[in-house]
């Protein structure tokens, strides 16, 4: 395959295992299940494991499947280097546990996935300082910012409830100050947005979601998009910088987020995976489009109290999303009216299913303070902007007809 043409976003990643060539003429790359790699030659073998010569070592540092898919990846995020993990959080845990020390701060955003934010709670406790801001504003996030501020940490559209960051502005902010920008772009995939663009360093997608797309596999990634310059972090430790100082934070995440930490991603994972992120844009095509119909049909509902979806005008980050992504994504909430229960509601869905997950092709519809919120109280979900009511939606591949029937006959027997 030639690797030097322009091809589009599906035609690029649907084509990409073979740019390297495959075993036996395969057209996807095979799942190799060994966890160690023979050498001929013993030499070769140490080469290997100093980093002079590519090649595998262990299955818990790589392996030729998921080196293909991580390949993929960082041709959709158009990286320098990319990490697959276990799962999306693994993948941002490798991150604190590989780049960050007792006594380095680090300012997030405070709409986060309510993991990422027990994630937070935990490196807190281990001598990290966290400030939590309004990341929809960039002056919020200057205004945190100290001189032990190591990562700013946001995500694209938040989940639940979809606020937008300042992206562009915190991006610039970060490159004149030298800090650390990391963008968790699971909510818009790289099909829809691409970080690089407004300077992160580091992008985190949560794989297991849109880009496997079928919810049947855990993945996670981290990306080095090569805008961040690693001479800059003090963090690195000294073995680490023998190679170009690009290479210098991937080195140390394989080292001691991957290698040491543990988080791998399986050689079969990675395969579906794989596999399902060949028809990511045309998924995202399908999902964008049913989310903007079912969040109209909502807000023109008068059982309905409140809608949050980017793609509407009384989103206030609507123009903003318009600017930055290529459509506004497939996930929505919303909150029923007072005297309607919403788990009354749900169970009248008949295609909505109750379900935790993000980016399946069916729709999956959940009372988020009752489940996968419960956990951080009252009070942080309500600085956070969510009701006790609040329903999250991740809009599937349906027939948008038969979706929007559904939704309309369980609104109608509230």
């Amino acid at each position: 395959m030639n690797d030097k043409k322009n091809y589009g976003f599906t035609t690029t990643i649907l084509h990409n295992d073979r740019r390297k060539g495959i075993e036996h003429g395969s057209l996807h790359k095979p799942v190799h299940t060994s966890v160690a790699f023979g050498y001929a030659d013993a030499r070769q073998l140490a080469s290997v494991f100093q980093g002079k010569e590519p090649g595998f070592r262990y299955g818990r540092q790589g392996n030729p499947t998921v080196s293909a898919l991580e390949d993929k990846v960082n041709q959709m995020e158009q990286g320098v280097g990319t990490l697959c993990f276990a799962t999306g959080m693994g993948a941002i845990g490798a991150v604190f546990q590989a780049l960050l020390r007792a006594g380095d701060h680090v300012v997030s955003s405070s709409f986060l996935f309510g993991n990422t934010n027990s994630l937070w709670q935990t490196t807190m406790a281990q001598g990290v300082a966290v400030s939590f801001v309004d990341a929809t504003s960039v002056d919020a996030v200057a205004a945190a910012i100290t001189e032990q501020t190591r990562i700013v940490f946001v995500e694209t559209i938040a989940n639940p409830r979809t606020q937008i960051a300042d992206l562009a502005r915190i991006g610039e902010l970060c490159r004149a100050r030298g800090i650390l920008y990391i963008v968790d772009n699971t909510m818009t995939t790289p099909y829809l947005f691409r970080p690089k663009a407004v300077g992160a360093g580091l992008v985190v997608n949560a794989l297991t979601k849109s880009i496997a797309g079928h919810g049947m596999a855990l993945g996670g990634s981290l990306t080095d998009t090569g805008e961040y310059d690693w001479t800059k972090f003090p963090n690195i430790y000294e073995n680490y910088k023998k190679a170009a100082a690009k290479q210098w934070g991937l080195a140390q995440i394989r080292a001691k987020g991957l290698r040491d930490f543990g988080a791998s991603l399986a050689p079969e994972a990675a395969h579906h995976i794989a596999v399902g992120a060949e028809t990511l844009a045309l998924r995202m095509e399908r999902t964008c489009a049913n989310a903007l119909a079912l969040a109209r049909l909502l807000e023109a509902d008068e059982r309905v109290a409140a809608v949050y979806y980017p793609g509407l005008a009384s989103h206030p980050q609507h123009k903003l999303a318009g600017e930055l992504f290529r459509s506004y994504g497939s996930l929505l909430s919303f909150e029923l009216k007072d005297g309607i229960d919403c788990f009354d509601f749900l169970n009248r869905l008949q295609l909505a299913i109750p379900a935790s997950n993000l980016g399946d092709t069916r729709t999956l519809i959940i009372p988020v303070a009752h489940t996968i919120f419960y956990e951080m109280g009252a009070e942080r979900r309500a600085s956070m902007g969510i009701a006790e009511s609040l329903i999250r939606v991740s809009v599937g591949i349906e027939d948008t007809e038969d979706l929007l029937a559904d939704f309309a006959n369980a609104l109608n027997a509230s």
